[in-house]
């Protein structure tokens, strides 16, 4: 009797063992399942915001400050006595913010043309694979130019609003493995004041870039503007840019080459004159200091 007593005291622990071990391995199945039908979203489809003038799809994460610092010589084919273009400069100060992972914000000051601009950027869909699949990332920046340059006419009224200038952009991505990403990148720049009375007030234009990853700190990027012939503004050129980005730690070091003098949307895109082949190319650079000024866990 105490035997059978024993024994079923036993079966009965070695039940609840059993029990307990199909419930462990249903949560931990259950747990995997979970994970299978979350998104996979693509990161690092470029290294920095920035292709070489224009936006990436890239944004700076919720609560960091992005500080940028962009320099730009004269053409490198204006001769010794311009030293090659060292003796000539112009320069953009930048601060770029996130406000969520997926919103960012920007302002900046450009000594070319005295520019103030500042622009928006949101990620409206993002690459991603596994239960949710995506082919591309798709971002919406909207930006706004204020020159405040003198004019340099002044035979007939200046109205402030006539040195305003929008950028709307879509910038469509695609990280397509770990070393090639490219994007397009469908652009209207609208001014409120045009140097002619038979000339658009509204300027399209259709970008393309990419970048290849040389290493795990480098990668080579290229962007190139189009204008279209029917909107494009007189003696002006299509903008095209190449360059290396360098990563070190919390500094992205951009260097690249480019036929475009100004920094901003309005002018790199619409209003370059450089040719390029001819060697109307500009040597510039651009350094990156990311600051986080609020953890986004808390």
């Amino acid at each position: 009797m105490i035997a059978t007593k024993s024994t079923l005291i036993l079966l009965t622990i070695l039940m609840a063992r059993i029990v307990a071990a199909q419930d462990d391995l249903l949560k931990m199945l259950e747990e995997e399942t979970a994970k299978d039908k979350k998104p996979d979203y693509t990161t690092a489809t470029f290294k920095t915001t920035r292709l070489i003038n224009g936006h990436s799809v890239e944004n700076v994460a919720a609560g960091v400050l992005d500080f940028r610092i962009s320099h730009r010589f004269g053409y490198i084919n204006s001769g010794l006595y311009e030293f090659f273009g060292l003796d000539q400069a112009t320069t953009r100060l930048g601060l770029d913010y996130g406000l969520t992972n997926r919103l960012m914000i920007g302002l900046g000051r450009s000594t070319f043309e005295k520019q103030l601009d500042g622009f928006t950027k949101y990620k409206l869909i993002r690459q991603s694979s596994g239960a949710k699949k995506m082919p591309v990332t798709v971002s919406l920046m909207a930006a706004m130019v204020y020159k405040t340059l003198k004019p340099s006419t002044t035979n007939r009224e200046n109205f402030k609003t006539s040195n305003l200038y929008y950028t709307y952009q879509v910038l469509v991505a695609r990280k397509l493995n770990d070393r090639l990403s490219l994007q397009v990148m469908p652009t209207m720049n609208h001014y409120n004041l045009v140097p002619g009375t038979t000339l658009s007030n509204d300027l399209y234009s259709i970008g393309f870039g990419g970048r290849i990853k040389v290493s795990k700190r480098v990668t080579i990027n290229a962007e190139y503007y189009y204008q279209l012939a029917t909107t494009k503004l007189p003696d002006t050129k299509n903008s095209l840019g190449v360059g290396v980005d360098i990563e070190t730690g919390g500094h992205v070091f951009q260097l690249y080459v480019t036929n475009s003098t100004g920094m901003t949307e309005r002018s790199f895109i619409s209003e370059s004159t450089g040719d390029f082949l001819k060697g109307d190319i500009h040597f510039g650079f651009c350094i990156s200091r990311v600051f986080t000024l609020k953890d986004p866990r808390k």
